[in-house]
């Protein structure tokens, strides 16, 4: 049976949860780090920075997810190098460790805001709205174990009506 979920706009206090935004400072002269959240744990000094870019083919909504993510061991950065809208669907873990698929939260990232999903965080693949979308890409590797996927029941990206 496909669960249908709903978008909703991208806000730091939705995300919160998740992980972080990555968004263009207020003032001039301000940073905002993110090193405290990508930082790997003291347990797993053996991991290295990885940091890549990659190009998004673009979908529609609605748009059904097969497959999710996470990564046991490091926090993962997406920056937009060139990109318009772009869905950030995730998952909190259940006691066990795997996605709670009746809790799975879309939402619709705006132009110039990346995300930073924290570590564990289930979540699908990176996926442009409207047109293809580069992104670069950072987070530490090392174990064999960096990536773990997990094919799920059809989940079913809908619009809401503010994004149709």
């Amino acid at each position: 049976m496909t669960r249908a979920v709903a978008c909703a706009p991208l806000t730091a206090e939705a995300f919160r949860p998740f992980g972080a935004l990555i968004a263009p400072p207020g003032t001039v002269g301000e940073r905002c780090r993110f090193d405290a959240l990508l930082h790997p744990e003291p347990s797993e000094q053996d991991l290295a920075p990885v940091f890549h870019t990659n190009l998004v083919a673009p979908v529609a909504l609605p748009h059904e997810i097969a497959v999710l993510e996470r990564h046991p061991h490091a926090a993962q950065g997406f920056v937009p190098l060139d990109a318009g809208r772009f869905l950030v669907v995730v998952a909190p873990s259940t006691p066990s460790g795997k996605p709670d698929l009746s809790a799975v939260r879309s939402f619709v990232a705006p132009s110039g805001v990346g995300v930073v999903y924290g570590r564990g965080v289930w979540h699908a693949g990176a996926r442009a709205l409207g047109r293809a979308a580069s992104f670069a890409v950072l987070m530490w590797r090392g174990r064999a174990d960096d990536d773990v996927f997990l094919p799920v029941p059809p989940i079913r990206i809908e619009p809401e009506p503010a994004f149709a």
